[in-house]
């Protein structure tokens, strides 16, 4: 049956990933957002009653709330810049409450967090239980589910793992990397959220969901570790504490200090499920621990391939931007879009590569001595490409006719790297082309060999948007 559902957290990880499932079971859902521009590249924001509002001021009304069943409360204040995150958590919390009773919502759906109530916990762990808590106080029957680390691309806690493991060969690692724990995939957590507006026995209900093992933080990094090919080492120390952790988490990724802080001090205590009511309420079988880093990381791994369920998502939309060292020129030429798009694709193969064609010879000749496939394939086509095919080391893994070209480098490096062409139209004479370079280090060794060979890199993207410019312009002019 069709429910009126309200998502505060709309544009937030777990919001953004629940909303569509929510739609595609045919339930009519409205989006609170602070800034209704966060959600605009999702496709699915179309079918959504957006509303722009932040819950810790007036700009969330009784409005929001009309004729609304189902509040999905996904906010969570720890990177708020307001200030001290337990408190805004509290404030937002009581007000949801408040204004739910009033409404007369007939449930609030919450996601929180494990760990035992009867020792003491971290002010992150605190918190994510106290908002259960005031939900509660609003005699609205509260489904509130509880998980610890959850394992998907753009996870707070799961990145940060995912940082460390790639950049650090060998890890000095305090007590807390031996800390029990049950990561769970970030697609059973949208199924278990999703499920619960079917499941009545669920209403009332504190539910611990969690995957099928119980893991320490080593476990979890090694895993990464071995999923991306890397061999690691951690030493156990007993000296660093959360401060300096989170210090050196802040040093060597560029995850902040402040929210990094918060997940140390939770990680020191266990979180492991303390009930059984997601087995015996919902038809869920969680997925295993190494299939979920598999899926989280299947945008960097070299075998990867599209699955069905992704295969309209752009792969580079899968990474968290994060990870991803990027070279980006623009410029403005003086050609329609579609003049200026066929000399992006009809680049490589016999054409060459407009700039510097030596060295790009020189680049496909060290690829062919390493054991790559070099520039010895060329291209099926001097003006045409089709999604899929080969383009010298490069494969066409995206291309939208006239408007977006992705190439993926199939040459030997140590990572993931991308080329990727955009055009946009300013007038019927001119349009604007941006070429972003994109490279996702695997290990020390990709980040050496982005930084060791930028100087050439960016002499050579800075010479061929603007050799298209002017292969473009000319051939327009003719």
């Amino acid at each position: 049956m069709s429910k009126n559902i309200l998502v505060i957290g709309a544009s937030g990880y777990i919001g953004s990933q629940l909303i569509p499932v929510l739609l595609e079971k045919g339930h009519k859902v409205r989006a609170l957002v602070r800034n209704r521009k966060k959600i605009s590249v999702y496709d699915w924001h179309i079918e959504c009653d957006i509303r722009e509002g932040d819950v810790l001021d007036s700009s969330f009304s009784d409005r929001e709330l009309q004729n609304i069943n189902i509040v999905y409360y996904l906010l969570h204040s720890m990177g708020n810049p307001k200030g001290d995150f337990t408190r805004l958590d509290r404030l937002a919390a009581r007000k949801t409450a408040d204004m739910s009773r009033s409404a007369g919502v007939d449930r609030i759906i919450y996601l929180g967090g494990l760990g035992r109530r009867d020792i003491e916990q971290s002010l992150h762990l605190k918190s994510r239980h106290e908002v259960g808590d005031i939900l509660r106080t609003s005699s609205v029957p509260v489904t509130e589910f509880r998980a610890a680390v959850i394992i998907g691309a753009g996870s707070f806690s799961f990145e940060m793992v995912h940082h460390l493991t790639n950049r650090l060969p060998v890890m000095i690692c305090p007590r807390w990397v031996i800390t029990r724990t049950q990561p769970i995939s970030i697609d059973d957590v949208i199924r278990y959220l999703a499920a619960a507006i079917d499941t009545p026995e669920s209403s009332g209900r504190i539910i611990d969901i969690g995957g099928p093992e119980v893991l320490t933080y080593r476990d979890m990094m090694l895993t990464v570790a071995r999923v991306l090919g890397l061999k690691r080492w951690l030493i156990q120390v007993p000296v660093l504490t959360p401060r300096l952790s989170s210090y050196w988490v802040g040093l060597v990724t560029p995850i902040p200090i402040q929210p990094a802080r918060a997940l140390i001090e939770g990680v020191r205590h266990e979180t492991i499920c303390e009930n059984d009511y997601s087995m015996e309420f919902f038809d869920i079988q969680p997925c295993p621990f190494e299939a979920a880093v598999r899926k989280a990381l299947s945008a960097v791994l070299p075998e990867s391939r599209d699955t069905e369920e992704n295969k309209y998502q752009s792969i580079i939309k899968r990474i968290e931007p994060s990870h991803i060292l990027t070279d980006r020129q623009q410029t403005t030429i003086n050609a329609p879009v579609d003049r200026v798009f066929n000399t992006v694709a009809s680049i490589g193969g016999e054409n060459g590569w407009y700039y510097a064609d030596w060295l790009w010879k020189i680049r496909g000749l060290i690829d062919e001595l390493c054991g790559g496939v070099g520039l010895r394939r060329g291209r099926r086509d001097d003006t045409a490409l089709k999604q899929g095919e080969a383009l010298d080391f490069w494969r066409v893994e995206e291309l939208d006719q006239g408007q977006r070209l992705l190439l993926r480098a199939e040459m030997k490096v140590p990572g993931k790297a991308w080329l990727e062409f955009e055009v946009s139209p300013i007038d019927h004479k001119r349009c604007h082309l941006i070429q972003t370079a994109r490279f996702y280090p695997r290990g020390l060794a990709g980040i050496f060999y982005w930084y060791g060979i930028y100087p050439v890199h960016s002499l050579v993207f800075k010479g061929l948007v603007s050799a298209i410019a002017r292969k473009a312009s000319v051939d327009f002019e003719s």
